[in-house]
């Protein structure tokens, strides 16, 4: 795989029209779903599970490693193709309604792709984990980077804006999300962007470790 087709791999989005940051749920979300706490995938296409069957997304294979593992965790897929930052700073509402115990932030990739400013993508990331923290929810921040021909200097403060919200909130960061399948065939579909089904296992596999300390055991 050349240099430039592994950075388009890792860069997980593409410009697909954003709509509604979910189906509609349930009017009362006062208590986890079935009794468990909910794990929200909180993010866009790569979460979504864009050209993929139901079942085969990340969300659904982190389901599966957390069931195996005894984490009594409902996962819930919070994914929309072409949502932006901004969309996801809209969208905090809903997922708050959810209870989550825990949320995966994937967003800013579609962002970069539209060349809008870094400092408007960071403030509005900032603003969702600042609210997800007021809400004593547990973060995982989930980071990509773009292609070669954005210009170094654009990729270079793209790519801080992760570790930089990291580190001011204090959370648990996977800057790649991409890092472990981009040399793996079989992982990326024909448009060389979203995951397969073998693409979308590895990348649970990839978080989860991570995920695992921000998780409990038990009743």
């Amino acid at each position: 795989m050349n240099v430039r087709r592994a950075v388009l791999v890792a860069c997980c989005l593409l410009l697909w029209p954003a709509g509604l940051l979910s189906a509609a749920g349930p009017p009362n979300f006062d208590r986890p779903v079935s009794g468990r706490p909910i794990l929200v995938c909180y993010g866009d296409s790569i979460t979504a599970g864009l050209g993929l069957p139901d079942g085969e997304a990340y969300p659904d294979f982190l389901q599966k490693l957390l069931d195996e593992r005894g984490y009594a965790y409902k996962v819930i897929n919070q994914g929309t193709s072409g949502a932006t930052s901004k969309d996801a700073l809209d969208g905090l509402p809903y997922v708050l309604r959810l209870h989550p115990a825990v949320v995966i932030v994937e967003f800013g990739g579609n962002d970069g792709l539209r060349g809008l400013p870094v400092d408007q993508t960071r403030s509005n990331l900032d603003q969702v984990l600042a609210g997800l923290e007021k809400a004593h929810v547990k973060i995982l921040l989930a980071g990509i980077t773009l292609p070669p021909d954005y210009g170094q200097d654009y990729i270079l403060s793209f790519d801080k804006i992760f570790l930089n919200l990291a580190a001011k909130h204090h959370i648990a960061v996977v800057p790649m999300l991409y890092k472990d399948l981009v040399h793996v065939p079989g992982t990326i579909q024909g448009d060389g962007i979203h995951p397969t089904a073998k693409g979308s296992a590895i990348i649970a596999g990839t978080l989860f470790p991570v995920l695992k300390p921000l998780l409990h055991k038990g009743p």
